[in-house]
């Protein structure tokens, strides 16, 4: 099935680039369309990255006519049929039409066709087996457009084999639905989801951190998780999310002061209670980055005292021992589990004076301390150390001769 150029005038499709990639492409009598991500979010007026293609020339072929018009070319998947052609504006996707032969629920073993339905058979959902050409004429062989008008997302055939094609495919149900769904989500699908959930037990740490990051970025991501909860699927992929409330209310935050982009690893803690050896244990699983490791550690267990009523010099204070983003998530965290709604305008000006803050800079150096007698050694840090805690509780004093004073004070008391 086939509709009219419903996307000629997409921006994407009209690039340069973009022409040159399809033209190239279908240079040698093959046939390419763009499918996926890029279709689906322009006909129902979403943001576009990512561009796939799919084509009827085999990988090797495709490759050759890319290279021909002197397009760059990564065999990034060459052996399940994917390259990417580089341009200097984009990345392409492109994917030969194929069948899966056989799957473990991890990854398939594939086969090239010729026949666009059913390269669409073995997609996951509806809405993203949807087709364009170059021109905009949108291709539909199974019923996606109707699901994407009506925002549902919903399995192609048999929900229970595509989900054993690919566990991971649970929490794209999940994902997809947070970012484009409406309403309730598919019941069959949901109760697919359900049942089979012991599968996602065989996927690797990074796939479920991926996933779960993307679905905790979604407007929807606090309903998105408790569906998730209530079909017993968290329970398998993140145990310790104890905190659904905290979360739930930090996304509505979020929503209603519009920050953005939204902030996965901020959210991912807003729904987590643990200790350090928690914290290890779960990044470890998830095979967390270490930054975003020692950020949730940090957010989770610093036990400075943040509430929304810190004056502005206790504000200053905490910003420069904590430093600037444990100090955001610290009181974004407070803010999530303060239940008092007429506090939100002391928690909103708390984050409002952390944008607004530049840290300063002692007016002390070694040299100085040096010249007051101190020798060289570890009593310069101690020293210095000495004087900015009295700095820090003076509220951060920009008078040289008074910070000198202080430093004699500190070395003829515990130096000479």
């Amino acid at each position: 099935m086939s509709a009219e150029k419903e996307l000629a005038r997409a921006p994407w499709l009209n690039e340069a680039d973009t022409k040159a990639v399809m033209d190239a492409l279908q240079a040698g009598g093959g046939a390419a369309r763009f499918v996926g991500g890029s279709v689906r979010n322009a006909l129902m007026g979403e943001p576009v990255s990512d561009i796939d293609i799919a084509t009827t020339e085999t990988p090797e072929q495709a490759k050759a006519l890319l290279e021909a018009k002197g397009i760059k070319v990564v065999p990034t998947g060459i052996g399940h049929g994917t390259i990417t052609a580089v341009t200097s504006t984009r990345h392409f996707e492109i994917t030969t039409l194929r069948v899966d032969v056989a799957t473990d629920g991890r990854r398939a073993d594939v086969a090239f066709t010729g026949d666009w339905v059913e390269d669409a058979k073995r997609r996951d959902f509806t809405l993203n087996a949807l087709y364009c050409d170059a021109d905009g004429t949108v291709h539909d062989p199974l019923g996606g457009l109707g699901d994407l008008k009506a925002r549902r997302v919903r399995f192609i055939g048999d929900a229970h084999e595509r989900i054993r094609e690919d566990y991971l495919r649970i929490l794209r149900f999940f994902r997809f639905h947070a970012w484009y769904g409406k309403g309730e989500p598919d019941d069959a699908g949901l109760r697919a989801c359900a049942e089979e959930k012991e599968g996602l037990r065989q996927l690797s740490g990074e796939r479920v951190r991926d996933e779960l990051f993307k679905i905790a970025s979604a407007d929807n991501a606090g309903e998105a998780y408790r569906q998730m909860a209530a079909a017993g699927i968290l329970a398998i992929v993140l145990p310790e999310a104890s905190r659904l409330d905290r979360f739930e209310k930090y996304v509505e935050i979020e929503s209603q002061q519009l920050f953005a982009p939204a902030d996965p690893v901020l959210r991912l803690g807003a729904m987590l209670d643990l200790d350090e050896a928690g914290v290890a244990a779960l990044a470890q699983r998830l095979k967390l980055s270490n930054k975003d490791r020692d950020r949730l550690e940090a957010m989770l267990t610093d036990r400075t005292k943040i509430v929304c009523y810190l004056s502005m010099r206790e504000v200053r204070r905490a910003l420069y021992t904590m430093g600037l983003r444990l100090f955001k998530d610290r009181v974004s965290l407070g803010w999530a589990d303060d239940r008092r709604g007429h506090n939100a305008f002391q928690w909103r000006a708390m984050l409002a004076m952390a944008d607004s803050w530049e840290k300063p800079e002692l007016p002390l150096t070694g040299e100085m301390i040096k010249a007051a007698g101190v020798p060289e050694g570890p009593e310069i840090g101690r020293v210095r150390k000495e004087v900015e805690e009295w700095w820090i509780d003076s509220d951060f004093i920009d008078d040289e001769f008074s910070i000198i004073e202080r430093l004699k004070a500190v070395v003829q008391a515990t130096v000479y």
